[in-house]
């Protein structure tokens, strides 16, 4: 088995590994708005569970070159975001978000999505998501880096509210094949729900 010091390794390299290795990662598409009133919307895969309650997650926004994401900085400054789970409806859509735009413009129309108002916070969300969780801000932590270099902004948040296609809800459970959810794998790759089987914990 090769060993590997991350230390001797380029910033780049540690992302590869990490991304490779960590794999399927969950997306959470992520909306905010600035101080101006434009929604930004864009992917993350460094997105998971923190607690079950109160019902929290987290998204990790990784930074360029110690500079602050769109999203990350929106959070961060008006403590409100929405988070929907990328499916196979809308992946296509979703990775166009990606693209490159100036602060003052929104990805939601650059792609085509249909916003819809939330009603617990300010922020609204995306209609076509299956699943989207209104949160507020919790707490938010800058990790990695030396002083105004750090590597990214690791973000909690509290959800308000679920919204949940009804055909895909049942009993308080979510039909994992009608969600159709997608992952992250590493480059430009994706996964689909594969096969599924069941492991019983032990007592």
């Amino acid at each position: 088995m090769r060993a590997i010091d991350p230390k001797k390794l380029t910033e780049r390299d540690n992302y590869k590994l990490l991304i490779g290795s960590i794999i399927p990662r969950p997306i959470a598409f992520i909306t905010s708005m600035s101080k101006e009133g434009v929604v930004n919307a864009a992917p993350f895969s460094f997105f998971n569970i923190v607690s079950s309650n109160p019902p929290m997650i987290s998204v990790s926004i990784q930074r360029k070159q110690g500079e602050m994401k769109d999203t990350a900085r929106n959070i961060k400054e008006n403590r409100q975001f929405v988070v929907h789970i990328v499916d196979t409806d809308n992946v296509e859509k979703v990775n166009g978000t990606a693209a490159n735009l100036a602060p003052d413009e929104s990805e939601v129309e650059k792609v085509g999505l249909t916003l819809i108002d939330s009603t617990t916070i300010r922020v609204p969300g995306i209609k076509e998501a299956k699943i989207r969780m209104e949160c507020e801000l919790e707490t938010t932590l800058e990790l990695g880096g030396v002083g105004e270099n750090k590597g990214c902004d690791l973000i909690i948040g509290k959800v308000t509210k679920y919204y949940i296609e009804e055909s895909i809800y049942e009993d308080g459970r979510i039909d994992p094949d009608g969600l159709a959810a997608v992952s992250r794998l590493a480059g430009n790759d994706y996964a689909k729900i594969g096969k599924q089987f069941t492991i019983e914990r032990p007592l």
